[in-house]
């Protein structure tokens, strides 16, 4: 756990935590922010209902503060400014991962969080200039932050041995939900007790700190085993033998490869059917239990946190899990089958069950909801890895094409919500878990029964340029000897790159002790 791969996954889970603290904690700060005679709560069918858009109804008491908002902005305004962030993350997915992959993802990531950070500390400034400037500001923050997670991929494609890959990858993840914790429940006694007014204390504070781990980011990380100037020769051997890939120069991506991709399409229905839940979760869970359940809305807040503490310590166990099976006893792809199909069907039976409980035994609908959220954390050992595992040298590019349309439920999960729950009945409620149910099955069919972890031909394309270096182009009476040689070693290195690809899933164990489970 001290080698420089899990170093690098540490400063992954922080950036991941301030990637989602960033995000969402104007959800809290403009209930403090706004005159107490204007409604700061969003409706459930509101335009791009992010995953921080009604973090505001879970925390409406903690507006409850000694300092009095200073704006009069209208329910209209504020939800404009809610789901602006959107608005921007949707269109630089795709882009951000091909950046990664070309310029690597440390330069990236840290490029955007700069950015981020930059406009949540401008963003009390420009606040009490006009509210056009908060719109502004939050979009910005939405294009930069929408490279962020393909970044993240790039990096574990790049870093994450096969053998650690389920494990690395979900800890570097974890850190949002960490991140989204965090920054609502001490948000809430920064609005009441913080300098600036209180809500401009969240602002500088969040930003502030994410200027630290920026610094520390460009400092400690490096792109690939190879640039790196820490890691020691065992363990740069070690992983660059595992990967058996190196980064070019000139990253081209086959994209009619991509897109045709089977591996590539069943991981994108796996993604869009988990995010139509992740999303409904998220947006209408703290109403489900207004409406429904009568929680108070102070109970409301710690309540509807419990099920994403859950997801955090499901996801850690389970990536450990996750590879030791893979090493152990069954291989990659049933491992991801397994993982998911589980996640899926676990999930989604938890939610059709708490469509059936009322308020007399609201504590069981509690607990089938931090259950059902719980199972939603074996994802990040399933489809979440899957990118990796079928095509680590694109695993951004991938991940930014799936992330793309899978942010779609997001917009459009909460106005179903919103249209079937228009009394506001249990039994109305039932049917928006049912829709969940039904998509977190097919999910669990698509993945469970077609999911590839096999390396994609495409992936595996002899390297004419390494990372920095460049090859000669054309041959001199000088060099015609030493390229004729070069050109046998590509050779060598193409024909393993093949066999490797024919294998169960990169990194499968070549041989299995006697005796082991399979």
């Amino acid at each position: 756990m001290c080698s420089e791969r899990w170093r690098l996954a540490y400063l992954l889970f922080i950036g991941s935590f301030f990637t989602y603290a960033l995000r969402v904690n104007i959800s809290v700060a403009i209930v403090c922010m706004v005159k107490s005679g204007t409604s700061t709560t969003t409706t459930s069918s509101s335009s791009n209902s992010s995953n921080s858009s009604n973090i505001s109804n879970i925390s409406s008491n903690v507006a409850a503060t000694t300092h009095e908002g200073e704006f009069d902005w209208d329910k209209s305004i504020q939800s404009s400014i809610l789901s602006s962030f959107f608005y921007g993350y949707l269109f630089l997915q795709i882009p951000g991962g091909w950046l990664a992959g070309r310029f690597g993802g440390k330069k990236v990531l840290g490029t955007c969080l700069t950015v981020v950070a930059l406009a949540t500390v401008l963003l009390p400034v420009l606040a009490r200039q006009d509210y056009r400037y908060v719109f502004a500001l939050r979009v910005i923050m939405g294009l930069a932050s929408g490279s962020c997670f393909p970044s993240v991929h790039a990096m574990c494609g790049r870093w994450a041995p096969p053998g650690e890959r389920s494990r690395l990858t979900s800890f570097a993840y974890s850190g949002y939900m960490v991140g989204s914790i965090a920054t609502f429940i001490f948000s809430g006694y920064l609005c009441a007790d913080g300098f600036d007014n209180g809500w401009g204390s969240i602002f500088y504070l969040t930003g502030g700190t994410c200027f630290l781990w920026v610094a520390a980011w460009f400092w400690f990380v490096a792109d690939t085993p190879e640039s790196s100037r820490r890691i020691s020769e065992a363990e740069k051997h070690y992983i660059v033998s595992s990967i058996g890939q190196k980064q070019e120069a000139n990253f081209k991506v086959p994209w009619r490869a991509v897109v045709t991709s089977k591996a590539l399409w069943v991981c994108l229905v796996a993604h869009f059917c988990n995010n139509w839940m992740h999303y409904t979760l998220m947006t209408s869970l703290p109403t489900f239990m207004k409406e429904v359940l009568h929680y108070d809305v102070k109970e409301n807040g710690l309540l509807s946190s419990i099920p994403y503490m859950a997801m955090f310590v499901v996801s850690i166990i389970g990536g450990h899990v996750a590879d030791f099976l893979r090493a152990h006893c069954i291989s990659t792809r049933l491992t991801r089958r397994l993982y998911q199909a589980t996640s899926f069907l676990g999930a989604g039976a938890c939610l059709v069950g708490v469509g059936f409980v009322n308020c007399e035994h609201r504590t069981l609908a509690v607990v089938l909801l931090a259950v059902a959220v719980g199972f939603e954390g074996l994802c990040y050992s399933g489809y979440m890895v899957n990118h990796i595992d079928f095509a680590p040298r694109y695993a951004g590019v991938i991940y930014g094409i799936t992330n793309t349309v899978s942010t779609i439920p997001g917009v459009v999960a909460p106005e179903v919500a919103g249209l079937l729950t228009p009394n506001r009945t249990q039994e109305e409620w039932r049917n928006v878990f049912y829709v969940c149910g039904g998509f977190t099955l097919l999910g669990a069919i698509v993945f469970g029964g077609f999911a590839q972890t096999d390396t994609e031909p495409w992936n595996s394309v002899p390297m004419e340029i390494e990372y920095g270096v460049t090859k000669p182009e054309t041959e001199t009476g000088n060099n015609k000897a030493e390229t004729e040689m070069e050109g046998e070693k590509k050779a060598e290195v193409y024909s393993s790159l093949k066999a490797n690809a024919s294998e169960d899933s990169a990194g499968e164990p070549q041989q299995r002790a006697a005796g082991q489970c399979r």
